[in-house]
């Protein structure tokens, strides 16, 4: 791994900070690191408050949007609330349809099918909601590309609401309102909402023309937060505030949906890492396995015993998932070692078998091997799609758009996207995608590299600093938990491999005087020769805590060794 320290803040804003907060060097540089100059960013950083979130007004086509549906609810007009088969669109569509409700009983959803129609808005959709007299469709977590689909609903006499939050492409859809922050016509202060954040910026608005405050919404705030930590997408702004808020929901009263989920585990309190790998990932199986609506009917369910028996239905395709995701990565890392001499800056690989709601997942295992870009492609119909998955700092989007004379389709976001194009488009495709990269690329990119916020002494890792970290959460992009680096440490003679296959490594460590602390470092263990028999080394970790027989303690938990 390449090992990057982030550079040290200027010297006169670390000494205001430490003195306007009363904190210690390390505190002080990790806020500075993220934005944080002042006891006002320090306050809503920490405190975070549902009054730091923005105007819904501010953004582009709101008002229309709200007119639209206010119009809608006093003609008893069929409302269709449309969204993605993924956790931003499902957890869209059970936001939205839940809150609509509560106003009209004319609501229906539609998740489309990822196998039959694919990803976004459909044709099929559309002449879905013509049959049954729908005469406004609210999409979510898709639409901004939909020119023609927007268009084809609009010779049906079906009005359009797009809640989107993927870049636009040179026009937008004729719809009655788009509402995407990416828009470049568009003033809203925070641009990186997922689509479930939109729809709620969506219902906000609606709920303020009530005279409802922010708070009155917060039943939902559970199903946001979980497309945020799904979706990937930055925790800093608006993301933070609801995030935050959203846990506590989740935490505190969850819908009967995300309980029924969590009683499957022995979590007591989640935090947004266990969104991401435990609700998140459930959520998810039902449109890979099976079909977006089973996530859907999850999230919208309000009794508690029907949620458990669609939880554990659920359950089972997760499990089904996890078999499929082992077998085709085994498959894919297989090709990939036949074709070693074709080796260049990508990997492209393709089985027309592959089970088109896992590839995405393939694509990041792979990813995790080779580090390269990524494209993963099966057959769909008589086209070829993939999921694209990139490396830290590698635009993958841009690199598609660059190809796009070989695609049909695609659509996504700097470091995952999605496409399609005709078989006999794909090795020139595959090529195209190859000069690219390799025309494009800084090649330092493909080489995995850790940020380390500072370097620290081991004795400065404390119960205090670890209290201080903790208020930090939630983590994620923009907001990544803080990795330190301490140099001259010495196994105290007990470092051992552990786990199957003796992949991981726990070692107890000490740097001269300082009190011995336990490591734990998952696939380090082929690290164990570097700290065996004394031998001085440094180490890049994140502070953590280890639960153990009732007992709680800190503990490192390392992410790379080197002499």
């Amino acid at each position: 791994m390449r090992w990057t320290i982030k550079p040290n803040p200027e010297k006169a804003k670390l000494e205001n900070l430490q003195k306007a907060l009363q904190v210690d060097e390390v505190v002080a540089t990790l806020l500075l690191q993220r934005g944080i100059e002042t006891f006002e960013d320090a306050k809503s950083f920490f405190r975070p408050s549902l009054d730091d979130l923005h105007d819904p007004y501010l953004m582009k086509d709101m008002d229309v949007a709200v007119t639209r549906i206010e119009q809608a609810l006093s003609n008893n007009e069929n409302i269709l609330v449309y969204g993605d088969y993924d956790v931003d669109g499902t957890t869209s569509v059970a936001l939205m349809s839940s809150y609509l409700r509560t106003k009209t009983e004319q609501v229906a959803t539609y998740i489309p099918d990822r196998y039959d129609e694919g990803y976004g808005v459909s044709f099929k959709g559309i002449d879905f909601a013509h049959d049954n007299d729908f005469s406004l469709i609210i999409a979510l977590d898709c639409g901004i590309k939909a020119i023609d689909k927007v268009a084809y609903a609009k010779e049906k006499g079906i009005d359009f609401i797009i809640c989107d939050h993927h870049r636009p492409g040179d026009n937008i859809p004729d719809a009655v309102a788009v509402l995407d922050p990416k828009r470049e016509d568009c003033n809203y202060p925070y641009k990186e909402l997922c689509g479930c954040g939109v729809g709620f910026k969506l219902i906000q608005a609606l709920a303020s023309k009530e005279g409802k405050p922010v708070e009155a919404l917060s039943e939902y705030m559970d199903l946001v937060a979980t497309a945020i930590g799904a979706d990937i997408v930055p925790i800093t702004g608006e993301n933070r505030v609801l995030a935050y808020y959203g846990l506590q929901v989740i935490n505190k009263s969850p819908r009967p949906g995300i309980q029924a989920i969590i009683s499957q585990t022995n979590k007591k309190e989640l935090t947004i890492t266990d969104v991401v790998f435990i609700v998140a990932p459930r959520i998810n199986a039902a449109g890979r396995m099976k079909h977006g609506n089973h996530a859907v009917t999850l999230l919208t369910e309000k009794d508690f015993e029907s949620a458990t028996k669609y939880a554990s239905e659920i359950e089972s395709y997760n499990s089904d998932r996890k078999e499929t995701d082992k077998r085709i990565t085994e498959e894919a890392l297989q090709q990939i070692e036949e074709n070693k001499e074709q080796e260049g800056f990508t990997t492209v690989v393709y089985h027309e078998s592959w089970h088109k709601g896992i590839i995405g997942i393939v694509a990041s295992r792979l990813i995790e091997t080779y580090y390269r870009p990524t494209l993963v492609f099966t057959k769909s119909g008589d086209m070829l799609a993939a999921s694209a998955r990139s490396v830290s700092g590698f635009d993958v989007y841009n690199a598609l758009e660059a190809c796009s004379e070989h695609i049909e389709q695609f659509g996504g976001h700097k470091y995952a996207a999605g496409l399609t194009l005709k078989e006999e488009n794909y090795e020139a495709f595959k090529q195209a995608f190859e000069d690219v990269v390799s025309k494009t690329i800084d090649k330092t990119l493909l080489v995995p590299e850790v940020k380390i916020d500072m370097k620290i002494e081991l004795a400065q890792v404390n119960d205090k600093l670890w209290r201080i970290i903790k208020q930090f959460a939630p983590f994620g992009p923009g907001n990544m938990t803080p990795i330190f680096m301490t140099e001259d440490l010495v196994d105290t003679g007990y470092g051992k491999c552990v786990g199957d296959d003796d992949k991981h490594l726990r070692i107890t460590v000490t740097q001269q005087q300082a009190d011995r602390v336990v490591c734990i470092g998952f696939n380090l263990g082929d690290k164990l020769p570097l700290i065996k028999d004394k031998k001085l080394f440094k180490a890049v970790y994140s502070v953590d805590e280890n639960h153990w027989q009732g007992n709680v303690s800190l503990q490192l938990k390392l992410r790379d060794i080197k002499k």
